[in-house]
């Protein structure tokens, strides 16, 4: 058998194949989760806060035009927009069956978002309750009812948040933890030095007076 047929031996330490794909999996389904989730919950707290639904509600013989906004026809999105960007913070700051836990609510979150954004796409409850304020007359009819995109604006960063949930389930035991990090910096802060103390010099009687004050014993060298 020639050399040449002889493959080179792998090092120990270098990584396999599968294992290298898993860690760059692992860190571009961090990065993907990070992104989609702060993207997720920025475009429902800006789709909350504006209009979702007009229409105009009828005052003796003229029309008043009516609006609401997305917190208005409901204040779950936003709500669980928080929710959800706090669980993506916290995710790293958990371990094991905190972290699927964490991962869990996030994935909630968006789901939440999803069904409530849909259900307020269509509807006309706040618009009702504005034209009865106005006209002073309970369950006043509003007219002329149309929807902005908004609501599905909401919808689809709801779906952002999910689907960083669904990551985190997925690939969060791979991802880093601040905690850890903390926890070994704190014990290297917190672990003494270790000096081994000079034996006092007897021809200086206060080094003696210190050592007696500490409950050491002069007499005995180090």
């Amino acid at each position: 058998m020639s050399a040449a047929a002889v493959p080179p031996p792998r090092a120990e330490n270098e990584p396999s194949a599968p294992a290298e794909r898993g860690r760059r999996a692992a860190r571009g389904s961090l990065a993907v989760a990070l992104l989609c989730g702060a993207l997720g919950a920025a475009l429902v707290l800006l789709a909350t806060s504006r209009k979702w639904a007009e229409g105009t509600a009828s005052v003796a013989q003229s029309s008043l035009p009516q609006s609401a906004n997305g917190d208005d026809i409901t204040g779950l999105p936003g709500a669980l927009a928080v929710v959800g960007l706090a669980a993506l913070v916290a995710v790293f700051a958990v371990r094991r069956v905190g972290r699927i836990v964490v991962s869990l609510l996030l994935a909630l979150s968006g789901t939440g978002i999803v069904i409530s954004a849909a259900l307020g796409a269509t509807d006309k409850a706040a618009l009702k309750e504005k034209a009865s304020k106005v006209t002073g007359v309970e369950g006043s009819a509003i007219h002329d009812v149309s929807y902005t995109p908004w609501p599905w604006v909401a919808l689809a960063g709801g779906v952002l948040l999910l689907f960083a949930g669904v990551l985190a389930l997925a690939y969060g035991r791979h991802w880093p933890a601040m905690s850890g990090r903390y926890e070994r910096a704190g014990a290297e802060g917190r672990r003494p030095a270790r000096r081994a103390s000079a034996a006092p010099d007897p021809d200086r009687p206060e080094e003696l007076w210190k050592a007696l004050d500490r409950g050491e014993d002069p007499t005995v060298s180090r």
